[in-house]
């Protein structure tokens, strides 16, 4: 659907601004995300996402994010985790911090398939800013850096970095963030 995307928009305008390589398999983590498999599934085998998964099972989201979605999840890498605040992590995953942290990875879902060229396109159709509602029933706001970087804005004005778009997945996509998102 992208490389097809890609095709008709440089037709369209006879310029290829964007230079993504259209890969069968995108490598995540140093491993294979297979598009057949559900976004847990694939999540587990990423290396750059262990603390994110270990968020996941102690949350109990397993079975939500293995069930039909659509979903796009916005999934912070390790080092997005290990830039909070020390003792941050260690703190949600505890056992009576379930609902919080629960809140927390909600706030990374928004419930739909979203690829880039979908965000991008919301994006400009709302004058350069898109607000998304999360799972959470949260707000994470989207914007263009430059004419190819999407940016993500929290509700506290923390902003992240999509590195990697459009990994897909059998029950929606995921792409990898370098920032935690934090909800009010």
């Amino acid at each position: 659907m992208f490389k097809n995307s890609l095709r008709a928009a440089i037709l369209a305008t006879g310029t290829c601004v964007l230079a993504f390589p259209v890969l069968a398999n995108v490598m995540v983590g140093g491993e294979a995300m297979y598009p057949d498999r559900t976004i847990v599934q694939n999540a587990v085998n990423s290396k750059d996402h262990t603390t994110l998964v270990a968020a996941v099972q102690a949350a109990g989201l397993v079975d939500v994010l293995n069930g039909e979605g659509p979903f796009t999840v916005f999934a912070p890498v390790n080092a997005a985790f290990d830039a909070l605040p020390a003792g941050t992590v260690e703190n949600l995953l505890q056992p009576e911090n379930k609902a919080m942290l629960t809140h927390v990875l909600t706030y990374h879902v928004v419930p739909m398939r979203l690829t880039y060229l979908e965000l991008q396109s919301i994006i400009q159709a709302s004058g350069g800013t898109a607000e998304l509602t999360t799972v959470s029933g949260d707000t994470l706001t989207a914007t263009m850096n430059g004419p190819v970087n999407i940016l993500l804005r929290d509700e506290n004005g923390g902003v992240a970095n999509i590195t990697i778009y459009d990994v897909m997945q059998s029950n929606g996509v995921i792409h990898s963030i370098d920032r935690v998102l934090l909800p009010n």
